[in-house]
């Protein structure tokens, strides 16, 4: 099955969320190199575009996810922007970096640090029908990155009940609460109890 994502640490994660006997292979896997531009205005529209992309073009079973940072101080920014809200261009680490500057930036002196993370998963099966999965965790950002584990937002967000951010998690720990294993966890039972949807 296919996972539209060239993002190394999305396919771990994921490689470790779902059934063994699920081989999950990543865009580089099969060489598809081209961007896929996420134009849609939400989480499931992009999900959902970058999942019929390369159903279409190899007409094969797969499956996207778009996950967004929602902080309510902000009215939810950087929700579906969240990958390029500080519109940095270079590798992961370099548009992170500058992402989360920029939300501390803008929750400077804000007593709300309220925020969630939500991710929705896209799934088109073998005949082509859509379905969606999604995943919330609530939580906090705190004043300073803390961590070095998990990537984007994860130094500066705190799920509610730990006193310690998603970067500071060992990845196991991360995948049994985080918003992505929640949808994946959803995905994974939809999968075996319908024998692939």
């Amino acid at each position: 099955m296919i996972f539209a994502t060239a993002n190394r640490h999305k396919l771990e994660e994921v490689r470790a969320m779902l059934p063994a006997h699920l081989q999950i292979k990543g865009l580089s896997d099969i060489g598809f190199t081209d961007d896929i531009p996420e134009t849609e205005a939400t989480l499931e529209g992009n999900a959902l575009l970058k999942a019929r992309h390369i159903h279409e073009r190899y007409g094969i079973s797969c499956f996207a996810d778009d996950t967004g940072l929602e902080t309510e101080a902000l009215n939810g920014a950087p929700g579906v922007y969240s990958a390029r809200y500080a519109g940095v261009n270079g590798s992961s680490e370099v548009r992170a970096k500058a992402n989360m500057s920029k939300l501390l930036h803008e929750l400077s002196g804000k007593t709300n640090r309220k925020a969630r993370f939500r991710t929705v998963i896209a799934y088109i099966d073998a005949d082509g029908a859509p379905h969606l999965f999604e995943g919330i965790v609530d939580g906090r950002i705190i004043k300073e990155a803390i961590g070095s584990e998990g990537f984007g937002y994860d130094p500066v967000f705190m799920p509610d009940g730990y006193n310690i951010t998603f970067a500071q998690m060992p990845l196991d720990e991360k995948n049994r609460l985080s918003h992505r294993a929640k949808a994946f966890r959803k995905f994974s039972e939809a999968l075996l109890t319908s024998g692939h949807l």
